[in-house]
């Protein structure tokens, strides 16, 4: 075979590559046959849709037909879509990094006929420059290797090899003292000044600012509220938000939070709005409150897809140019605002006539002065609907509409939180038509495919697929009392456990019957998103809670065991499964019995507990209740719907009004 196969594949990152004289292969089994027939080495190119740097190689290298031949001529060549084959990504990459490479895409991989990494590197340029090897070079160099030194390429694929990581020993503990270490030893490393972790780049840590805001809220010690909330701010404030048309970029290039890596991907989104959801019942701060309704209002805008799911992403890019759909000059915004209202758009957002990047303007408010209960007053309203219909007129950079199942489900979950602390029905309407288009188009006898596009879906799903979809199951119930979605959650998690659990590993990235993984990714460390080993503990606490199944519990315990030891000995990397502990070990049960309707009040102010460990049950009747749980059999007092605030199997007397459950609410702090 010698042409371009990309041709009939999904993914909008893999048909950009459609058309380039690089005889590229989409993953499979069929490109390690022949690279056996041909005893050539496989060079695998791993990317995304909105990755700029990713772009910059396509145009100078892979659209090359030099440099293309040469590719031809000595590799078998590969092209994937990290976002698509996560366990793919993660293998390779774990890999390179233990041959001392810093991770980042795109990642260029070179592997044996048995899918064995020898060697590998992110962006090469066409020619040497700045002390980088030019790409032809690093081809032919790394070919002359394969064939002339066996030997140096047993010891590399050796040394690559200890990047997966072994199994883990099932025999750890997490104890209280651990998370409290691990929260004063980050709180050491943050920046005092801009917030999140010392230096740049800097990204939005979701795991990370969730562990700050929970041991503000297990201690009571004021340092780590105050350092979430100052990242929640400086991430607001700083250009790495859309100020014009809302959505927050992948991350900020600088300290400040001010020059991103302009993509936006769901995931960040989703994260975000949850987090800042929370720093708002914390803090009542409007700005959170802006952010949120003008993110979801561009995710509503610009976001959906044809079916009412979200897309994965929005390009970096536009006319080749990155940033260029964002950035302004002041002739741009005199153009727009007119002299005098430029001339305060300016000053709002940190514009100069040199340029604040790059000869332009990335917007800002991070040097703003200005009360932050009056974050944005009606001029500045105004300012910003003229920019962003100028801006309409302008190229814009490209979507990914490919639907992953997971993003989709962490997205459906954000989408139900700030729902109900805001009363919006309209943004659980739209969880609930991205929800149902999962459901509808992804599951197949209760199990998730992974990517969806074109009618198509990938199958069978990744774990994260799974967990984070019956995360969304378990907030939509929580913010609509349906029972459909708690049955839809259990399930789904009956399938989750059938494919991908393993009483030694816990939940491996890959299903059981995958046909072509040559391993199955295993551990809890975090990425961008939290580990789906993470996600499933809280998951099974929630089904523990709402259903009174013990063996939910259990399971949760035996994840907390299978990666205690790895968490004590690093606990940065796996502070998903931390605040995953940390939600166990205190988690605080809201019965409500009464009917849903004439509850409703105390349903409210169950939501805007400004607690991170708030599980509500709605049950119909005394006896609707989970058996298991301490709330069982409670009676309705008066025949008044009636709460009970359920901790440790221990619940409280029970309470008839919305101040009464406040109070009782307010005073859940565990003590040291």
């Amino acid at each position: 075979m010698s042409e371009n196969l990309l041709h009939d594949e999904t993914s909008p990152y893999l048909l950009q590559h459609k058309d380039n004289p690089v005889h590229w292969r989409p993953w499979g089994p069929s490109v390690f046959a022949e690279a056996r027939r041909l005893d050539k080495p496989i060079l695998v190119s791993i990317g995304y849709s909105a990755c700029h740097w990713c772009h910059v190689m396509a145009h100078e290298s892979f659209e090359d037909v030099a440099i293309a031949g040469l590719m031809n001529e000595l590799f078998i060549n590969v092209k994937v879509d990290r976002e698509e084959r996560p366990d793919v990504d993660q293998v390779y990459m774990g890999a390179f990094q233990a041959l001392g490479g810093r991770g980042g895409w795109p990642l260029t991989v070179f592997l044996t006929p048995k899918g064995e990494l020898f060697w590998g590197g992110t962006y090469f340029p066409p020619t040497a420059r700045f002390g980088r090897a030019g790409f032809p070079d690093v081809l032919r160099q790394v070919e002359k290797v394969y064939r002339d030194a066996p030997d140096q390429i047993a010891q590399n694929v050796e040394r690559a090899a200890r990047g997966i990581p072994a199994a883990p020993s099932g025999s750890g503990v997490i104890a209280r003292e651990l998370l409290d270490a691990a929260a004063k030893d980050i709180l050491a490393h943050l920046d005092p000044v801009n917030g999140g972790l010392m230096g740049a780049p800097k990204f939005p840590q979701a795991s990370l600012f969730e562990f700050l805001w929970r041991a503000a809220d297990r201690t009571g010690e004021s340092a780590f509220g105050q350092a979430f909330l100052l990242a929640m701010t400086r991430i607001c404030d700083g250009g790495i938000y859309d100020h014009v048309g809302g959505g927050f970029a992948r991350y900020s290039t600088d300290e400040r939070w001010h020059v991103p890596h302009f993509e936006k991907m769901l995931y960040d989104n989703a994260q975000l709005v949850r987090l800042l959801t929370w720093a708002w019942k914390g803090s009542g701060t409007a700005l959170f409150a802006r952010r949120i309704e003008q993110t979801i209002g561009w995710l509503a805008r610009e976001m959906r897809t044809e079916g009412g799911a979200f897309a994965a992403s929005v390009n970096a890019d536009s006319e080749g140019v990155e940033g260029k759909f964002y950035a302004w000059t002041v002739p741009e915004l005199e153009t727009a605002l007119g002299k005098r209202d430029a001339a305060f758009a300016a000053a709002a957002f940190g514009v100069t006539p040199d340029g604040n990047w790059e000869h332009v303007n990335v917007l800002h408010r991070l040097d703003s002065l200005r009360d932050s209960a009056d974050e944005d007053g009606s001029r500045l309203d105004d300012v910003r609907a003229k920019l962003f219909a100028a801006r309409s007129h302008r190229v814009r950079p490209s979507r990914d509409d490919k639907v992953l199942a997971d993003w989709n489900g962490l997205m459906v979950e954000a989408l139900c939180v700030a729902g109900t602390v805001f009363e919006r029905a309209d943004w659980i309407e739209l969880a609930r038509a991205a929800y149902e288009f999962l459901i509808k188009e992804m599951v197949e006898n209760d199990r998730l495919g992974h990517s969806a596009r074109l009618g198509r879906v990938s199958r069978p799903g990744l774990s994260s697929d799974a967990a984070c979809v019956i995360a969304a199951a378990l907030a939509l119930f929580e913010a609509t009392a349906e029972s459909r979605f708690l049955s839809d959650a259990e399930r789904l998690n009956a399938a989750f456990d059938a494919f991908h659990f393993d009483e030694n590993d816990g939940y491996l990235l890959t299903a059981s019957d995958a046909l072509d993984p040559f391993q199955r990714p295993r551990g809890a460390h975090d990425d961008a998103t939290p580990n789906p080993n993470a996600v499933a503990a809280r998951n099974l606490v929630q089904l523990a809670l709402l259903t009174g199944e013990a063996r939910h519990f259990e399971r949760a315990e035996r994840l907390f065991q299978i990666f205690g030891e790895s968490a004590a000995r690093h606990p940065s990397w796996s502070l998903g499964l931390l605040n995953a502990f940390d939600f166990a070990s205190r988690a605080l049960e809201v019965v409500i019995v009464g009917p849903v309707e004439a509850g409703g009040a105390l349903a409210r102010e169950a939501f805007l507990a400004n607690s991170p460990n708030v599980v509500l049950t709605r049950a119909s009747s005394p006896e609707a209740a989970p058996r298991e749980s301490p709330a069982y059999g409670r009676p309705m007092v008066e025949n008044k719907p009636t709460v009970y605030v359920c901790r440790e199997g221990v619940c409280s007397l029970p309470i008839t009004t919305p101040e009464a459950l406040r109070e009782a609410l307010s005073g859940r702090r565990s003590r040291p």
